[in-house]
């Protein structure tokens, strides 16, 4: 019979989703069949399944790390922000409202039925279902209809494991303190605790790891050291993305969008060693010795043009193209580039259209049939393979259409400016592709070190593994686990 159990943070970004995959992977290599589940997520940066879905991106690495493939029962509520106070709810892969926070606050109990016959489902091909929560239980006005924390481990009767992020100090009252402000019966849902990210000679903290157990009678399971090959894995969270610490030739600078989406494209060339990679956030200038300029992906590219204008990134671009540099839009920023977005539905905000970059000479239209596919590829200019997903609503056309980035089953997938050096493509995790990667670096005047993407990230879901297996008491989190 399938176990589950539970891992929340005692705040967010403590490690949780790290840590269910270093945890998948260890209990994978001990032979059993592992299966990640998160019942809510909120997250731009999305993964497309095998389903035809999509669920958050952390849950696709997951899923990796068990050794199977992406479905949209590993995460049945998505969450994409949209606005500051509204979101895209996708439930079970497909989207079925955008709401206003409040108003979502209102469906949660309706979607919990459904969060439960994912759980389940899972269950029947399982041994151990690892499931993460969001953001903090301690977040105690948000616990009514919660199906992200304690609403489902309840429901489900899944006990939990508590984890705090030592490294941003506190940890002794992050995690007494989530005891206090809890529910007595939510309290009694944590069977133990855990502290992750800590930094130097853990017997310093052994007065404190103690002190936690005394005061909470949880179970200790770990203290875990502060992983540094963290950032050879793919974020999920905007806030984790981070520019290169390679000095190479090559600077590529990547705006990052209000409502960036899907930018695990920038994770391996952030990995290459001849490859400078800035990430430029708002306020700042797009550097003039940058070779190439990367609009992202956005969830709301209309919303983000206006934003790109806000902080003069459109003077820049224009600057950085008259002297000769290069472009590159995927997604939302190759809409971006083209002369200009109509919106006649309203699917992104107020019904209407705005002017393009004018870089490349196509228009977009926004229909309500949303494109989720995998793609297998083949750039027109190399012939390299190149795996990839296309995951957005519009359809673009016009002139330079003519000149395709890719083909995708015969068909052209793109377009390139006349001169060559602004290209647009719909494509999302184009550079995973070692040869694709290497050649599109050699045509902009770049080298690549000959680094196998795929395989790195393996490798450090493995050592991920071997770290949790040295820090932390899985013999003893395996027994936490209940029956689902």
């Amino acid at each position: 019979m399938a176990k589950g159990l539970m891992i929340q943070g005692a705040g967010s970004n403590v490690g949780k989703s790290l840590m269910v995959a270093g945890l998948a992977r260890a209990f994978a290599k001990r032979g059993l069949k592992v299966r990640p589940f998160k019942p809510q997520n909120m997250s731009n940066n999305a993964a497309v399944t095998v389903d035809g879905g999509e669920i958050g991106r952390a849950q696709a690495l997951q899923a990796l790390a068990c050794g199977v493939d992406p479905v949209v029962d590993m995460n049945p509520v998505l969450l994409k922000p949209e606005t500051d106070i509204g979101a895209q709810v996708i439930l079970l892969g497909k989207r079925v409202a955008t709401v206003p926070a409040r108003e979502f606050s209102a469906m949660k109990p309706k979607l919990l039925a459904a969060v439960l016959e994912s759980f389940q489902r899972l269950g029947q091909e399982a041994d151990l279902v690892l499931v993460e929560g969001a953001g903090s239980p301690a977040e105690v006005n948000l616990r009514a209809g919660d199906i992200a924390n304690m609403g489902f481990a309840r429901a489900a009767n899944c006990p939990v494991v508590l984890v705090g992020d030592i490294d941003r100090g506190g940890v002794i009252a992050q995690l007494i303190g989530t005891q206090e402000v809890l529910d007595p019966e939510d309290a009694a849902m944590i069977a133990g605790f855990a502290i992750n990210k800590f930094r130097g000679d853990p017997t310093l903290f052994d007065d404190g790891y103690r002190l936690i157990a005394e005061r909470t009678g949880w179970q200790r399971l770990g203290v875990v050291p502060w992983f540094a090959d963290a950032r050879k894995l793919p974020a999920e969270d905007a806030l984790d993305i981070s520019g290169s610490d390679s000095n190479g030739a090559l600077h590529v600078a990547c705006l990052v969008l209000s409502r960036i989406a899907n930018f695990d494209d920038l994770d391996p060339l952030g990995l290459e060693q001849g490859v400078r990679l800035s990430m430029i956030e708002a306020g700042d200038v797009i550097p003039p010795d940058t070779d190439l300029v990367i609009i992202p992906g956005t969830k709301s590219t209309r919303g983000d043009l206006a934003f790109l204008r806000a902080q003069g990134w459109d003077v820049d671009i224009a600057a950085h193209v008259r002297r000769g540099g290069r472009v590159l839009g995927l997604c939302g920023g190759y809409q971006m580039l083209g002369r200009r977005i109509v919106d006649p539905g309203g699917l992104e905000g107020p019904a209407g259209e705005t002017e393009g970059l004018g870089l490349l000479d196509i228009e977009t239209v926004m229909v309500p049939d949303k494109r989720l596919t995998r793609v297998q590829a083949r750039h027109v200019a190399s012939g390299e393979a190149v795996s990839g997903y296309e995951i957005h609503i519009g359809r673009s056309d016009g002139p330079d259409r003519a000149r395709p980035f890719a083909e995708v089953a015969g068909s052209p997938e793109g377009a390139i400016s006349p001169d060559g050096r602004i290209i647009g493509s719909y494509l999302h995790g184009l550079f995973s592709d070692d040869g694709f990667r290497a050649a599109f670096l050699r045509s902009i005047g770049g080298e690549a070190s000959g680094f196998g993407y795929d395989a790195a990230v393996e490798e450090t879901l493995d050592k991920l593994a071997d770290h949790l297996e040295r820090h932390m008491s899985l013999d003893a989190m395996l027994a936490l686990a209940r029956p689902i």
